[in-house]
């Protein structure tokens, strides 16, 4: 007796498995979809309007601001007829103009500026209908939650401490901590932020394979200079004249206590004096598109539902 309960025991763990690896099995066959999406996108920041979507873009002077727009293409994996894994990449321009933004303080200020947006997410979709499941046409609204990347323009800032010069052009060795000047470069460069994206939309599914959807993405940001408005750490440079060094090496005296100090103290101060806004509130870059996508593969099996 002992013998059949074991065979019995046995022979259901063998079943579990089988099954468990069927349903796993028919989970990797889950229906495909590919998509395009295109819209607009727009920063919220320390420049510029403020209302997180549909801002209103500025048409004039396209030479200079260009037009905001947002356009994408996306890969779902729908698990179930709920739930879906999607991979996300697009690029956006956005525009920021102080000059139409509702805050008095910023139209008085007049800065202004764009950037160009490189973005990838991995996000999770939850349906409030079975809009994956089998059947012609169905509508669903769903939210979605996820983590991104997003490579944009930055500002870079180099600061250049050279010795003060005699009328011939020789350096002159500094007298004092003071007696030496800095001046400050820009450079264009790249960032690579973390965004954390967000929303919500709505898909309608029709003809069996095909899908359009709109959707609200919010990206609230790990960086407050996509707006150039903080140049941060890891984009700022110190570089220091060779012209006399310190004896028995090839660095700069100015490298040397007490006018590497000094010259810190002045890119401090300069970048204190630069920034714009409240530093503590990082930028968003939110989008409102249209998308069309088309599913294929194995049908869905979608077992134990």
């Amino acid at each position: 007796m002992k013998i059949e309960v074991q065979s019995f025991m046995q022979k259901k763990i063998i079943y579990s498995l089988l099954a468990f690896l069927f349903i796993s099995v028919s989970y990797k066959g889950q229906r495909h979809e590919i998509g395009v999406q295109m819209g607009m996108s727009n920063l919220i920041g320390d420049i510029g309007r403020t209302n997180y979507v549909l801002q209103k873009p500025v048409l004039r002077n396209i030479a200079d601001y260009g037009i905001p727009f947002y356009l994408g293409a996306l890969y779902r994996m729908n698990f179930n007829p709920y739930q879906t894994v999607r991979l996300n990449v697009g690029y956006s321009h956005i525009q920021f103009i102080d000059a139409v933004a509702k805050e008095t303080y910023r139209r008085n200020r007049r800065l202004w500026g764009t950037n160009s947006i490189i973005e990838a997410d991995l996000i999770f979709e939850y349906n409030f209908f079975p809009v994956n499941d089998e059947q012609k046409g169905l509508l669903s609204p769903y939210i979605f939650g996820g983590i991104g990347g997003l490579l944009a323009n930055t500002t870079k800032v180099n600061f250049v401490n050279d010795f003060k010069r005699d009328g011939g052009g020789n350096a002159l060795a500094p007298t004092n901590g003071q007696d030496f000047e800095t001046t400050e470069t820009y450079v264009s460069g790249k960032q690579l932020a973390v965004a954390i994206p967000f929303g919500v939309g709505l898909k309608y599914k029709f003809n069996y394979n095909w899908a359009l959807f709109g959707e609200f993405m919010f990206r609230p940001t790990f960086s407050d200079s996509i707006d150039y408005s903080v140049i941060d750490d890891k984009s700022v440079k110190q570089t220091y004249n060779k012209d006399i060094v310190v004896a028995g090496t090839t660095k700069s005296i100015l490298q040397e206590s007490p006018y590497r100090e000094v010259a810190e103290a002045r890119a401090k101060a300069f970048l204190e004096n630069r920034q714009i806004g409240n530093i503590n509130s990082k930028d968003w870059v939110n989008s409102v598109t249209l998308g069309l996508s088309y599913s294929f593969g194995r049908p869905p099996c979608y077992c134990g539902q």
